[in-house]
């Protein structure tokens, strides 16, 4: 099913007003203290950097995969393909082993049981094979997030976007990150067919604008592939 994705631009001090706000109405999503949890991903990408330019481009329909871990934690990886259709997103997501993600770093292809086209880890060897999707960037930022679940509204406040292009240290030594220069601050909101009032209400606040914004796209940018 897809969901609508709306992001916005936010300042530093309306970002801390609005965490203040959710924190006393809405309930904490995956938060263990107040600054929340970090989020890293490999996004990849192929010889054209197709995903890379049709986000620039604005193109209706347009795709991203990526592996991605949280806390810095190989516990838990997921392999995640992101379907994006004007506003509205569709993931599909599989959970994998710290070899088979390796085995992916290397643009090379993992075993796949499955025999539907709809198995994430099917799509991504096709990608790699077929495509020559290879790992471009590493994308870490700091989120807090906060959930409404009638309409299954999801509020993330994302701080602190940072980029690594040092993809051969990932899962094997401290990676070194450099902070992008514009669009550290962003919220998202996230829901399937509506959003209650009072939640509109609720993050209408200080300069906040909308904006078409990938973390991806920015990150690319910072460190000088493509102006």
């Amino acid at each position: 099913m897809y969901r609508v994705e709306d992001k916005f631009h936010c300042e530093k001090k309306d970002l801390y007003i609005l965490q203040n706000r959710l924190n006393a109405i809405l309930e904490s999503d995956h938060a263990d203290n107040e600054d929340g949890y970090i989020i890293t991903s490999v996004y990849f990408d192929d010889i054209y950097d197709s995903c890379l330019w049709d986000t620039i481009d604005g193109n209706y329909k347009r795709e991203k995969y990526r592996i991605r871990i949280y806390n810095h934690s190989f516990d838990v990886i997921k392999l995640e393909i992101k379907y994006k259709e004007n506003s509205r997103i569709y993931k599909k997501t599989k959970v994998i082993s710290k070899d088979e993600m390796f085995t992916l770093l290397k643009g090379e292809c993992i075993t796949c049981d499955a025999t539907t086209l709809n198995d994430p880890i099917m799509l991504f060897n096709m990608a790699i094979k077929n495509r020559g999707f290879r790992p471009k960037v590493i994308v870490e930022y700091d989120r807090r997030a906060f959930i409404y679940k009638p309409g299954n509204v999801r509020i993330t406040l994302d701080r602190g976007l940072r980029v690594s292009r040092q993809i051969d240290l990932f899962g094997k030594e401290e990676i070194p990150y450099m902070y992008t220069k514009e669009w550290q601050d962003v919220l998202e909101v996230k829901y399937d067919e509506f959003i209650p009032d009072f939640i509109t209400q609720l993050i209408e606040f200080g300069n906040m604008r909308q904006v078409s914004f990938s973390k991806y796209q920015i990150c690319r940018q910072e460190i000088g592939e493509y102006k």
